[in-house]
């Protein structure tokens, strides 16, 4: 006696062992035995193999017609053996009533499940819904093979062009144009990224890595609503300064100003002049809230997103000729030993008279020219700058000196190996770039003066302010950095720390509150403490453990590290561009270490072949291979060494020494890599009818940094 018995939502056959009252011993065809409750065995049958029994039976149920099984069944509950004798005949037989329950079990839309071999019949409306939708299945699952084979064929239907970047990274995997990009890839097999190339999907690199970063990170785009800036409620007394800003000429977000009272007098007052839009946007306002959600304007070369709207940014940055509401904090010093003696934070309209433009002052503005009174340009030079003469040579001194004393503090000085690359679009006006511009790369050397006077400036007011903040107890958003040890990363909180990167005792971000919404928070706490005072703890907008600070810091971090990942895609992108312009085939670079080099002129770290047994820093001439604006890859071949090897050390080691752990060399691996994508070729195939930075190299200056930009880790950000 063999059996059909319903196991787990399967129908199964196999000769019946031993039977009781409860339950049956039951042996398959493949020789394994199981015990099936009576209550689960539907049918008993004659047979000598139930296998191709239950085959014969799978044939028949494919020949049944269900519009008149339909019409054959009753309105009533009804078992399948019934439905058999009403459509077979009265004699059904086992394998018949066999194949209708099958036919029964796998036609939900006509058919309902009642219970263990028991169904009852949908109603007219129902299955007129259900057909519908499977005609609709049956047309989709057409097309998806159409779109496959297009894609197969080297040719991008329209529908998956228009949906290109949602498909790649962030898909809807039961959409039609996702399962056919995955058809394509499997039945040609190749890569997705590489399928849609071919197919000429993707018509733009640059367009690719924009989309791709607008998609991840701003997916309604990058335009304000309609916002008017908030005026400032109290009356602010005007300065008795006349302030200067120092940014590159591209900057609009003009944060901050410097200002030099007392000189020659012996005592000499600092003043560090920050914009002050947290004096006019509140914490939960409509401008706060659009800050609040961008976290930072994005730097790129040729393009800027800003973080604020510029009617906004126009209202509240350091412009030349006006009086702009600032938060200023006034250092007095010795003027002879430069030693600081006080510091004093005010609220106050400051008057800006320069906005200076390194890239234009650079060339004039040179340590000599600021150190010897007597030195002058040659007839050749650019033209001499005489006005704030005294007040930059000042504040150089001054800086020199400040960095000293961090240095002190840090263990070892800071070094400026390596420069800075300013990038210029042509022809793209500050308008968003297409890719197809002519790029041009300036070289800029860290630390020139001008920079040191920027960079120290602020230290000191991040520095200061941070302190001061931690001794009212009013919180703050820190940056801090245990140690210099290999492996210590710089970190974010709410407890003003040591940052040993710097050698300082706290660092607070405070000073580019038009750029950076850390800034423009702790600006709201320092206004606080400089109303307030010792009771500014009270009335400060955010408190001890506040949980949306630390919302705000991690929500920062993560948009911060993203924005800054975009920057240095773009740059890597501009200067492949930048080699494809100028035809170049060949370019000089220095070993970093094994199978990779850094070029000398631009700013650009590859893989190449043949650096085995040389040591770091030798210089080579490298040969460079295809380009990949996609991945942003490129990798060459070193032909030649240029310099000349030094005699091995007795002590052995290599023919230059080498810098140690905390210093620039310390982001060697910033090359290409592989793009992540989100579509999955190991996802199941569905049947048919299944349900469906410090100074930015992008020609605008980032606010300044107690550390560089993020590395290039990998093909895009």
């Amino acid at each position: 006696m063999h059996v059909l018995f319903e196991e787990a939502g399967r129908f199964m056959a196999g000769r019946v062992l031993s039977e009781a009252e409860a339950s049956a011993q039951v042996e398959l065809d493949s020789g394994k035995r199981v015990k099936v409750k009576s209550s689960h065995l539907l049918l008993r049958f004659e047979t000598s193999a139930s296998a191709a029994w239950m085959a014969a039976a799978r044939s028949l149920a494919d020949t049944i017609e269900l519009d008149l099984a339909w019409e054959f069944s009753p309105e009533d509950e009804f078992g399948f053996a019934d439905l058999a004798r009403d459509y077979f005949s009265a004699q059904a037989t086992p394998q018949q009533q066999a194949g209708m329950l099958l036919a029964l079990f796998e036609a939900p839309h006509y058919f309902r499940r009642a219970g263990k071999g028991r169904f009852r019949k949908a109603s007219a409306e129902v299955i007129a819904q259900a057909l519908a939708a499977i005609e609709k299945k049956r047309r989709v699952a057409e097309q998806i093979a159409q779109w496959a084979t297009e894609l197969g064929q080297g040719s991008c239907p329209a529908p998956i062009a228009e949906q290109l970047y949602k498909i790649l990274f962030k898909p809807d995997k039961n959409a039609p144009e996702y399962k056919a990009v995955v058809d394509a890839s499997r039945a040609t097999q190749t890569a997705p990224l590489a399928l849609l190339q071919k197919a000429g999907a993707i018509a733009s690199p640059y367009l690719f890595h924009w989309k791709r970063f607008l998609m991840e990170n701003f997916p309604k785009g990058t335009g304000f609503p309609a916002l008017a800036a908030p005026a400032i409620a109290e009356p602010l007394p005007v300065a008795s300064v006349q302030a200067f800003s120092i940014d590159d000429s591209q900057t609009t977000e003009i944060d901050d100003a410097l200002s030099v009272q007392g000189l020659g007098s012996g005592t000499v007052t600092l003043g560090i002049h920050i914009a002050a839009p947290a004096l006019a946007v509140l914490p939960g306002s409509a401008v706060d809230l659009v800050g609040r959600a961008r976290l930072s304007t994005v730097y790129m070369p040729g393009y800027k997103v800003t973080m604020l709207p510029d009617e906004v940014v126009q209202t509240y940055t350091l412009q030349a000729g006006r009086n702009c509401p600032a938060v200023s904090l006034y250092v007095t010093l010795d003027e002879a030993s430069l030693a600081i003696q006080s510091s004093e934070t005010r609220l106050e309209s400051v008057p800006i008279a320069h906005n200076l433009r390194h890239d234009q002052l650079d060339a004039v503005v040179t340590e000599p020219w600021l150190t010897d009174p007597s030195f002058v340009h040659g007839a050749d030079d650019p033209t001499p700058m005489p006005t704030l003469r005294r007040e930059l040579a000042f504040l150089f001194r001054l800086a020199k000196d400040l960095k000293a004393k961090r240095e002190l503090v840090r263990g070892k000085p800071e070094t400026f190996n390596r420069p800075d690359y300013n990038f210029r679009l042509q022809g793209n006006d500050g308008q968003e770039p297409q890719g197809t511009e002519l790029v041009s790369i300036g070289l800029r050397q860290r630390g020139a003066p001008l920079d040191l006077i920027v960079a120290e400036a602020m230290i000191l007011a991040n520095s200061t302010w941070g302190q001061w903040m931690a001794e009212l107890g009013v919180p703050g958003i820190y940056r801090s950095q245990a140690s210099l040890a290999p492996g210590v990363k710089v970190r974010m909180g709410t407890k003003a720390l040591p940052h040993a990167g710097i050698g300082v005792k706290s660092y607070a971000w405070s000073t580019s509150p038009l750029r950076r919404y850390t800034d423009l928070v702790n600006q709201w706490q320092i206004i606080a403490c400089a109303r307030h005072g010792k009771t500014a703890a009270l009335v400060a907008p955010f408190k001890p453990k506040d949980a949306d600070l630390f919302s705000i810091i991690s929500s920062f971090d993560a948009a911060y590290s993203a924005y800054n990942g975009y920057q240095s895609a773009m740059e890597r992108f501009w200067t492949l561009r930048y080699l494809q312009q100028l035809g170049c085939t060949e370019l000089t670079a220095s070993v970093v270490k094994d199978n990779l080099v850094r070029a000398e002129d631009i700013p650009l770290v590859l893989q190449v072949v043949g650096t085995q047994g040389l040591p770091r820093n030798a210089r080579v001439r490298v040969k460079l291979g295809a380009m990949d604006l996609i991945t942003l890859d490129v990798q060459g071949t070193v032909i030649e060494r240029l310099d000349t090897p030094v005699a091995a050390n007795p002590q052995g080691g290599d023919d230059f020494v080498a810098e140690g752990p905390g210093d620039d060399e310390d982001n060697d691996d910033a090359m290409a890599g592989p793009i992540t994508i989100a579509v999955d070729l190991n996802d199941a195939p569905e049947a048919a009818g299944d349900d469906l930075p410090g100074k930015s190299a992008s020609a605008e200056s980032a606010p300044a940094e107690d550390s560089a930009p993020a590395p290039w880790t990998g093909g895009t950000p």
